[in-house]
């Protein structure tokens, strides 16, 4: 065993999770937006347009009208009619220049500049053509000179710009807009996807540490009644039948991310048992009554590699007794777990096995640093090894039965 201070248990930096801020830089190169909710955003951004421009071009028209007798901007039906007609336009340059993108910048301005260029100006030939089509032919004569000038003079060329440049503007706000909301939707649904990546890697993952575990634990025991065969057959046999019985209950536990502490105790209680036929007089092992533990869920077979580790190295390096004691408790709102057994009073600190190793990987993964595990020499003489996890009361959602 290695020894280790106490500290939270983080999981390793995956690739998936490293994927999410490539998507991130890469997502301004195409958007498609979803149809229906970039309908509704644009729809709803043209019509506080159009109230806008109404709004003020009647005001406008109010307060010029009482100073001069003259009503320069065109009337609401006209600009109501000039904002319905460029709105399907508007719709096709915003799906367009979204479908687009902006990388490389320079090669996508070439297609998205021409866009705002045109959408701006179809604004002066979309008002004329409502003045035309709600207007009557003496109102349009009067309400020059925004409506009666000619194509080609000069004061029809600086209204063309005027009006070019305010709707060029607007257009920008309105791509800003549903650029910045078809991005989101686009991370969004990547972190989503991320999201079911890590959920099924995870899944993955748990279920090949837990199978880690079942050829490490057969192994050791097969070692153990190999021990007893050639001496001592009848216990021998006796071991093989409870063998058996850990390795269905192995199976079981293999099966499922979480286990109840009970069941969990009773698999540890079974693996000790088998210890105790082989160093019938050197072994002892004290646990929990069952009636005193807590009703909650741990992850399955936690206990098993800590008890492994107490029994191997327990016994390592001496011929004297060695006591093995597990405990479960709940301490300020966290279960502790903690497995202790005596060692040789000159026995050195060795490395930490596959056990152990184990237990630190798949509390990282199931509590993603709301775990602590600490494996150490205690001032009694012995090694302690101690586990704080979060208080389940109920099997977490999502975990594997």
């Amino acid at each position: 065993m290695s020894a280790q201070t106490w500290a939270n248990v983080r999981p390793p930096v995956t690739e998936t999770t490293a994927a999410l801020s490539g998507m991130a830089g890469s997502a301004l190169v195409s958007v498609r937006p979803a149809r229906l909710p970039f309908f509704a955003i644009v729809t709803g951004y043209w019509l506080y347009v159009t109230l806008s421009n109404v709004l003020y071009a009647t005001s406008m028209n109010t307060g010029l009208a009482a100073v001069t007798g003259v009503e320069p901007f065109a009337p609401a039906a006209a600009r109501i009619a000039q904002h319905l007609l460029l709105f399907p336009a508007l719709l096709l340059c915003y799906w367009g220049s979204l479908r687009t993108g902006w990388r490389p910048l320079w090669r996508k301005l070439a297609v998205q500049l021409p866009l705002a260029a045109a959408f701006g100006l179809m604004a002066k030939p979309a008002l004329d053509l409502g003045d035309y089509l709600f207007l009557p032919k003496h109102e349009m004569v009067e309400l020059a000179p925004h409506a009666a000038m000619g194509w080609l003079t000069s004061a029809d060329l600086a209204l063309w710009s005027a009006s070019a440049t305010n709707f060029l503007l607007q257009y920008g706000f309105g791509l800003a807009l549903v650029t910045a909301f078809s991005l989101y939707q686009r991370f969004r649904d990547s972190e989503l996807r991320v999201a079911a990546i890590e959920k099924a890697w995870t899944a993955a993952r748990l279920a090949a540490l837990r199978m880690q575990l079942s050829p490490h634990t057969l192994f050791n025991l097969l070692h153990v009644i190999r021990g007893q065969v050639a001496w001592d057959p009848r216990t021998a046999q006796s071991m093989i039948v409870q063998l058996a019985d850990l390795l269905r209950r192995l199976l079981a536990a293999g099966e499922q991310d979480f286990s109840r502490l009970r069941e969990e105790l009773q698999f540890v209680r079974l693996y000790l048992q088998l210890q105790q036929q082989r160093f019938i007089d050197r072994l002892t092992v004290e646990l929990p009554a069952e009636e005193q533990l807590p009703d909650v869920w741990v992850p399955s077979l936690i206990l098993q590699p800590l008890a492994e580790n107490a029994v191997v190295h327990g016994l390592a390096r001496h011929d004297g007794p060695v006591g093995i004691r597990v405990e479960a408790l709940i301490d300020d709102d966290a279960l502790v777990l903690r497995v202790r057994n005596d060692m040789a009073p000159a026995s050195s600190v060795v490395t930490a096995g596959i056990g152990v190793a184990n237990v630190s990987e798949r509390l990282a993964v199931h509590f993603t640093g709301a775990a602590r595990f600490r494996s150490e020499p205690d001032d009694r003489g012995g090694w302690t090894a101690e586990i704080r996890i979060p208080v389940l009361r109920t099997r977490p959602s999502g975990a594997a039965q």
